[in-house]
């Protein structure tokens, strides 16, 4: 997901959305404990998207605090 995409949305979308990746990397974790995953990349680009919205959410919260 682009950043561009993750900054036009809004606050309640951010969380959701945040929460069903952290899920899907969960899953992809324990499917690659116990079996290879056929493409280990997923993996990282899944945590970069958390990081990016975790990025945004900071973001908005200190742009918050000094308004």
């Amino acid at each position: 997901m682009e950043y561009q995409d993750i900054k036009n949305m809004t606050d309640k979308e951010l969380h959701l959305t945040l929460r069903d990746e952290r899920a899907q990397l969960q899953k992809v974790r324990f499917s690659h404990a116990v079996s290879p995953v056929e493409n280990p990349h997923k993996i990282r680009i899944a945590r970069k998207t958390i990081a990016r919205f975790l990025t945004e959410i900071n973001r908005r919260r200190v742009e918050s605090s000094n308004a």
